[in-house]
């Protein structure tokens, strides 16, 4: 029996987002450039809370520089990005605090700093933002070890001693540190094989459901955007090309959009053959 396009590879539905659901993060016509070139121009996308939301587009297109910019890492030159209801940009030290307390980010290859311990690292945002008793801090950054799977050795080790999916789940361990409503991962499954990529996308799902998380996610992988993800949305020329479901962007009419998702890797994912 064939696949439908629209489900889970597990055959679990999950609800599509909606548009009663609340946006918490809303860019209207944002502009980024650099050195006189313009990477991303009247751009405009909305991130709605319980959702994962998969980013994608070609290397080189500014899906990154979107990301920075909306945690306020890039500077932009036009346009609006209000998060929780909040213009970044424009608030006050006080509302800006409070808004980075409810976010946590997954940079590319983990980000981990080498000469802390995966525990310490992990503490690194709590030491920042709250005001706890390094024995407090120390069971709360156990606790967030054994949420994303890793063995309780693994808080004594540093990075250079973890293997790859390791320091990923490390990573996002640190981006859980302080509770956040929303996370940013850029590439999270980059560099795993497909056994530990398809076991990240399970603990993501896992962890948005248990903890109402919402999930902003740049990815190249296909598994990940079929598997995972409830929209997608898609980057080129600039701006957004489309953004829906998966089946929005197997019918969506774009040349890049049509291969990346028609294209040889695409087929056993999106089209797998009838049994």
């Amino acid at each position: 029996m064939q696949q439908s396009a629209t489900e889970p590879a597990t055959g679990t539905a999950r609800p599509a987002a909606t548009d009663e659901q609340e946006i918490i993060i809303s860019a209207r016509d944002v502009t980024v450039g650099f050195g006189g070139k313009t990477v991303l121009e009247n751009l405009s996308l909305d991130v709605r809370r319980g959702e994962i939301l998969g980013f994608v587009g070609a290397s080189g297109t500014g899906k990154s520089v979107l990301l920075r910019t909306i945690l306020g890492l890039n500077q932009k030159q036009g346009g609006t990005i209000e998060i929780f209801g909040v213009d970044y940009e424009q608030a006050s030290d006080a509302e800006r605090l409070a808004v980075e307390q409810r976010w946590g980010v997954l940079f590319q290859q983990g980000a981990l700093f080498s000469s802390l311990t995966v525990l310490e690292n992990i503490e690194v945002p709590m030491r920042e933002y709250l005001d706890l008793s390094p024995s407090l801090m120390h069971e709360l950054a156990r606790l967030k070890i054994d949420l994303v799977g890793l063995q309780p050795d693994a808080a004594d080790k540093y990075p250079s001693q973890l293997s790859g999916g390791m320091i990923k789940r490390a990573a996002l361990a640190r981006a859980l540190a302080l509770d956040p409503d929303i996370v940013f991962l850029d590439e999270p499954t980059s560099g795993l094989d497909p056994i530990g990529a398809a076991e990240f996308d399970e603990l993501i799902m896992t962890l948005r459901d248990t903890l109402g998380l919402t999930v902003y996610m740049v990815t190249h992988d296909l598994d990940s955007l079929y598997q995972a993800c409830d929209r997608i949305a898609v980057l080129g020329r600039k701006r957004v090309l489309v953004e829906g479901p998966l089946q929005t962007m197997l019918d969506f009419d774009d040349p890049w959009v049509r291969s990346y998702f028609h294209g040889k890797r695409a087929r056993t994912i999106v089209a797998p053959a009838a049994q």
